[in-house]
């Protein structure tokens, strides 16, 4: 497999899971992609803001081309969370503009160095990444979070799925997910009684 196509690869599944995260912003009101759906506050938009600043962060700064964008709370940067949820006068489009501008900047890095360019990480356990890691671990960051955003949006509206008309989750109506529900529910009483 020669370089370029390794990068292909590599650029095919972060771009996959980029897409998938904004997605679940759609069709949502306001209200819907900020508020907080578990106890540590995870919300749709500070998904995305927190993904801004992991893409600069590590795409950016890490090799020397800074980008404009919400400094990650991780790195000492600011207020603890700062980068997890959105202010009332940061806009949707705003966060979402400033996602796509800081994903082409990070695309530039991935098509215009080798994959074996080393970047530093002075906020990491590791302080130098080659493009390669740097790659593989945002695949992972940024499918993480948005298997994050799959589950907030299932809780906000009960939508599903990786992306719009996506397969990829069993058919079934309502009545069809409450009947499976209560199974599990039901499999899991049982184990638990069995112990």
């Amino acid at each position: 497999m020669t370089e370029a196509d390794a990068k292909a690869d590599l650029r095919l599944y972060v771009q996959d899971a980029r897409d998938a995260l904004v997605w679940k912003l759609e069709g949502l009101s306001e209200y819907d992609i900020r508020r907080p759906m578990t106890p540590t506050g995870t919300n749709l938009l500070g998904l995305v803001k927190h993904m801004t600043g992991a893409e600069a962060a590590y795409f950016g700064e890490t090799f020397g081309r800074p980008v404009q964008a919400p400094p990650l709370w991780i790195t000492g940067a600011a207020e603890p969370n700062s980068d997890l949820w959105a202010t009332a006068d940061e806009t949707r489009a705003q966060i979402v503009d400033d996602y796509r501008r800081v994903c082409a900047h990070s695309d530039v890095t991935i098509a215009t160095l080798p994959l074996d360019t080393v970047g530093r990480v002075p906020w990491g356990p590791r302080s130098e990444l080659s493009l390669r890691r740097i790659l593989v671990h945002m695949i992972a960051e940024t499918q993480r979070h948005a298997g994050h955003a799959d589950i907030v949006r299932e809780l906000v509206d009960g939508a599903t799925g990786q992306r719009a008309g996506s397969g990829n989750v069993a058919p079934g109506d309502p009545a069809w997910w409450e009947r499976y529900r209560n199974r599990l529910e039901q499999a899991a009483r049982q184990a638990d009684a069995g112990r």
